[in-house]
Parts: C-alpha cells; sequence; structure tokens
C-alpha cells in the first residue's frame, strides 16, 4: 500500500451534519472525492437536496434526512436511516452549529441554552448514535473552534463555552471509545473560514481581526476538509483524543 493509499475512504460511509451548507458541504464533498457514501443531516432539507447533488457528481451514493441535533430522537433516526441506506456507518462529522454574539449581560437561558444544545448537546446525541452502531476502524470528528480556546473580540460566551466542551467530550469520548470499541474521536478547530457565520459578522470585523492570524488571510474550506479526510482515514490511524488547530496561527498571537 501506497501512502497516498492510505487516505483513501473507499467503501467507507460518513455522516454529515450541518450539511445544508457552507463547510458541511465541503466536508461531504471531500469525503465523497476520498471514496465515501455520505449521510446529511441538517433542517433544511431543500438545501441538503443541493449537497447530494454534489456528492453524486462524485459517483458517490448520497442521503439527505431532514435532522435536528438538539433532538435525541432525531439523531437516533438518522442514523438508522444511513444503516438502512448504506448497511454500516464509519465515519461522523459533528459540524451542526449555532452561534451568538450577545453581550453576557443580555443573553437569556434560551439563546444560551439554544447554542449549548445545538453545538454541544447535538455533537454528543450524534456521538452516542453512532457509537452504537460503528464498527472497530470508525472515527468521529467533532468540529470545534479556536474560540473555544482564545477570545476574538465578540461576545461570545455560548458559543465559546460550547466549542471548549466539545474539546472535552472529544477526550472522554476517545479514553472510553478507542481501546475498547476501536473508535477513534478527534476535533478539529478551525479559525476563521467563510461560512454562513462569518457572513453575520458586522462590517469590518474580519479586516480588524486579520491581523492576528499569522498566514495574513481567511482559510479555504478545502484545506479544512483535507484535514478531515486526514483524520478519518487510515492516514490518522493513530491519532484519536486530540484537537487539531487549522487557524492560520491564530492562537499563537
Amino acid at each position: 500500500m501506497g501512502i497516498l493509499d492510505l487516505f483513501s475512504l473507499d467503501g467507507r460511509v460518513a455522516i454529515v451534519t450541518g450539511a445544508s451548507s457552507g463547510l458541511g458541504v465541503a466536508f461531504a464533498q471531500a469525503l465523497a472525492e476520498a471514496g465515501a457514501d455520505v449521510a446529511l443531516g441538517a433542517r433544511r432539507l431543500d438545501r441538503l437536496e443541493e449537497t447530494c447533488k454534489v456528492v453524486a457528481a462524485t459517483g458517490r451514493r448520497a442521503l439527505a434526512v431532514e435532522t435536528d441535533v438538539a433532538d435525541p430522537e432525531a439523531c437516533r433516526n438518522l442514523v438508522a436511516a444511513a444503516m438502512l441506506e448504506f448497511g454500516h456507518v464509519d465515519v461522523l462529522v459533528n459540524n451542526a452549529g449555532v452561534g451568538t454574539a450577545v453581550p453576557a449581560s443580555r443573553e437569556t437561558p434560551e439563546e444560551f441554552r439554544r447554542v449549548i444544545d445545538v453545538n454541544l448537546n447535538g455533537a454528543y446525541w450524534m456521538a452516542q448514535a453512532c457509537g452504537r452502531e460503528m464498527q472497530p476502524g470508525s472515527s468521529i470528528v467533532n468540529i470545534s473552534s479556536v474560540l473555544g480556546l482564545t477570545t476574538a473580540g465578540l461576545p461570545q460566551a455560548a458559543y465559546a463555552a460550547s466549542k471548549a466542551g466539545m474539546m472535552g467530550l472529544t477526550r472522554d469520548l476517545a479514553q472510553q471509545w478507542t481501546h475498547r470499541k476501536g473508535i477513534r474521536v478527534n476535533a478539529i478547530a478551525p479559525g476563521f473560514f467563510a461560512s454562513e457565520m462569518t457572513e453575520q459578522y458586522d462590517p469590518g470585523y474580519l479586516d480588524a481581526v486579520m491581523g492576528r492570524v499569522v498566514a495574513g488571510r481567511m482559510g479555504e474550506a478545502r484545506e479544512l476538509a483535507a484535514t478531515l479526510v486526514w483524520l478519518v482515514s487510515a492516514a490518522g490511524g493513530y491519532v484519536t483524543g486530540q484537537t487539531i488547530v487549522v487557524d492560520g496561527g491564530v492562537t499563537i498571537t
């Protein structure tokens, strides 16, 4: 087997949440290009159908399932649908997420809980549902954020707490499942990549924070997706319990 063969996902089945736009689409496309069939979950079913077309264009199979990851039953239904369609699940990408930029003195309990329910609890419900079905050699990747490690000038207590929580969840699930079940669990902490979330930032905000980015630019979705393919493939087979920071150097400034 050559070194590039280690990155192949031929014969694998992946689930990607938050797959209706942005980075979720890039993740689904990259996994498909590497050889995986992909089950796609998100709340916007019409947008998921567009992602299915992206996956199909690579020659791989796709399945769209309307999913709100804050609902444990919806998470179980997504996994059950993937099992029924493809017969097995080997990769989970916990990408679904929401954010707020509300000052801590004004954030309501409902606003805070919604972010935690989707970003952190949703990742757990999906991991739990997949962990019951996955066979040895499977892999889970939680999409966290550098805002779980540092701050960036916006009031994002709920978002930062949820993303830091995902890193702790990653470590604990890796400790529980890597040896006993053969399931590796890792996280990726992206810096600033174009997405629906960054489109909501106030004008001038991204220009202001670019001074902290050693690389001097925003990241490209394909760069993040390539990191994902490495982590879930045999090329990343000795990596577990880790948070891989992909941020152009934000966290070293």
